[in-house]
């Protein structure tokens, strides 16, 4: 690994820390915050341990995925103001012009999970495991559509742990009841394409 291959890790945690540091400044819910940073202070060391073994390509969509989460995290999902951004911007909002009804910012992330970590898991996956024929596409996509649907059952875990507003804030579901298993659907749809991509770019490269 050259030096300029090995400080690319480094310039990715380091803009990551910056802006999770510039977000967990004045956050619009604490307790929600430190919620959401679960996810955080569990995911960013094990990417961490693991980075050497991951492609470039595989950590800047790592990076991306944290990112948006501490995005997220910062505003609680459900009220993230990119309608006011897009209005300060392009003179409308994003949810006027598509006709949305809600923030859809959670499932935004909730798509961009499947399709930004896949990589990552893909690339573990295949320096541990032999798989032939269609397992290549099924292990990977399954593994993390369990991924998905066991964050959906803890936070609706904690949301009965800790109730009243601060479980409704990290639920998030804006009084969906089908708000899990859209979310849920939207990662497996995010893994699928990340999936076949990957698969179809190997198989070209042979």
């Amino acid at each position: 690994m050259t030096n300029r291959t090995s400080r690319y890790p480094i310039l990715l945690l380091s803009l990551y820390l910056g802006w999770w540091c510039f977000l967990a400044i004045s956050p619009w819910y604490r307790e929600d915050w430190l919620l959401e940073n679960v996810l955080v202070f569990v995911g960013l060391p094990v990417a961490i341990l693991v980075h050497r073994r991951l492609s470039r390509g595989a950590l800047t969509a790592l990076f991306l995925f944290f990112v948006l989460h501490a995005l997220g995290a910062h505003y609680t999902y459900e009220k993230v103001p990119y309608d006011l951004w897009s209005e300060a911007a392009f003179g409308t909002s994003i949810s006027d012009l598509l006709g949305l009804h809600r923030n859809h910012f959670d499932r935004l992330v909730h798509l961009l999970y499947g399709l930004l970590v896949t990589p990552a898991f893909m690339q573990l996956l295949d320096a541990n495991i032999v798989m032939r024929g269609g397992w290549r596409y099924l292990i990977p996509l399954t593994f993390m559509a369990s991924q998905s649907a066991l964050y959906e059952v803890i936070e609706w875990g904690a949301a009965v742990v800790f109730g009243g507003d601060l479980g409704q804030a990290y639920l998030g579901t804006q009084g969906d009841v089908w708000d899990a298993q859209k979310d849920s659907a939207l990662a497996l749809l995010g893994s699928l394409v990340s999936v076949i991509c990957i698969r179809l770019y190997q198989r070209r490269r042979g």
